[in-house]
């Protein structure tokens, strides 16, 4: 099943802290590299996964060039995800420090 780009950005963002612009940037490139990803997607589908170069009577069977670049998108986003600073709901408070009530001591 595709996953849909808006539901994974909701998804980024809900798991950062949407104050850190930083954060937010990274989001943004990763969305845009997942829809260069998808575009790229089609192109290999639509074309096939090897071109043939014809230059004179020379016939080349090639990968389509978009491989290439979907290695180069996905290395990419691998690396975007390597820095994500994900926020852990209900493990740390926002300030960072964590908060324990006396039902914790049991």
């Amino acid at each position: 099943m595709p996953v849909s780009v808006s539901k994974l950005q909701q998804q980024l963002m809900s798991k950062i802290d949407t104050d850190d612009l930083v954060e937010v940037e990274k989001v943004e490139r990763y969305i845009s590299l997942v829809k260069l990803n998808k575009k790229l997607d089609k192109d290999i589908k639509r074309d096939g996964a090897t071109v043939i170069t014809e230059n004179g009577p020379q016939r080349f069977v090639k990968s389509h060039p978009a491989v290439n670049d979907k290695i180069k998108v996905s290395a990419q986003l691998l690396a975007i995800e390597r820095t994500f600073n994900f926020v852990n709901e209900g493990t740390h408070s926002p300030s960072g420090e964590d908060e324990f009530s006396e039902d914790d001591l049991i």
